[in-house]
């Protein structure tokens, strides 16, 4: 029973990690269209910004948190003037700024190499301790991503579906032409897009630091997570992509406990084949 138990509380943290990671890159697809492959890049950028001004500068890990979060902001809002906006009404938009991103992903990593170098490094958790339930134990630090995770998606959730700027995200993502008529700037939208989900992966790696060991490499494997949930859930909405993270972070908890570690990625890859054929449009998107 422990064991079910613990299994279940590391589903919950795997979910709430996944819905943050995949919530910035499906806000710039419902937004723009496009997949941000230095999503994960971004993730690492912050991680590192972070662990300078905390460990580095000796300011604290909550002013790092911020400082990681607007430097991601910003190279976000850059990756869509520079690598972005160029091309848009191009009709290979989509495999242009696939080429586009990755190379802003390879940038951001080999940048991260030369400033930070290839040691290790690891930000402190922002809550000491650990908290046991019914003898299933986890950090403290992991309890509050379970939190916080929920409260920021809730917050995101209230921001593109109750605030003027939020609706005028949802009505460039659904008609830009309809959107420009009624008088909202577009790549102004565009760039807030990116930037909103360039700050969301900044947080994550800023979270993702303090259980992880920080590497150039750090936001590779999160970045094929988030897109593997953004795809399961169904493109195009931020609840089907929290209900595919909370699915896939349950699944691979109690895959790496009944099949192990080893052939988990293969069951996860071979369930997202079979929903795809069977639900082209994701397991929880529309028709």
């Amino acid at each position: 029973m422990e064991t079910l138990l613990a299994t279940f509380v590391s589903g919950l943290v795997l979910a709430a990690l996944y819905a943050l990671m995949a919530s910035g890159l499906s806000l710039i697809w419902t937004t723009i269209g496009v997949f941000n492959f230095a999503h994960g890049a971004l993730m690492m950028v912050g991680a590192f910004v972070a662990w300078t001004v905390s460990e580095v500068g000796g300011f604290g890990l909550w002013p790092g948190l911020i400082a990681g979060v607007a430097t991601t902001t910003v190279l976000g809002v850059i990756i869509e003037y520079l690598l972005i906006r160029p091309f848009y009404g191009q009709r290979n938009m989509v495999l242009i700024t696939v080429m586009t991103t990755l190379a802003a992903m390879i940038i951001l990593e080999k940048s991260a190499q030369i400033i930070w170098g290839a040691r290790l490094k690891q930000l402190p958790r922002m809550i000491e301790g650990d908290i046991s339930i019914s003898g299933a134990v986890i950090s403290a630090h992991e309890a509050l991503i379970v939190v916080l995770a929920p409260l920021i998606l809730i917050a995101l959730w209230q921001f593109t579906n109750r605030t003027p700027v939020g609706r005028s995200l949802r009505a460039v993502g659904q008609n830009q032409e309809a959107a420009a008529l009624l008088g909202i700037n577009v790549p102004l939208t565009f760039a807030l897009a990116f930037g909103l989900g360039a700050a969301l992966a900044g947080l994550t790696g800023v979270l993702l630091g303090g259980i992880r060991f920080i590497t150039p490499s750090l936001g590779s494997e999160p970045l094929i997570k988030a897109m593997i949930v953004v795809i399961f859930g169904g493109l195009g909405s931020l609840g089907a992509t929290v209900g595919a993270a909370l699915v896939i972070g349950m699944a691979e908890a109690f895959l790496v406990l009944t099949l192990g570690l080893y052939w988990t990625p293969f069951a996860i890859f071979l369930g997202l084949i079979a929903v795809l054929v069977l639900r082209p449009n994701g397991l929880f998107g529309r028709s």
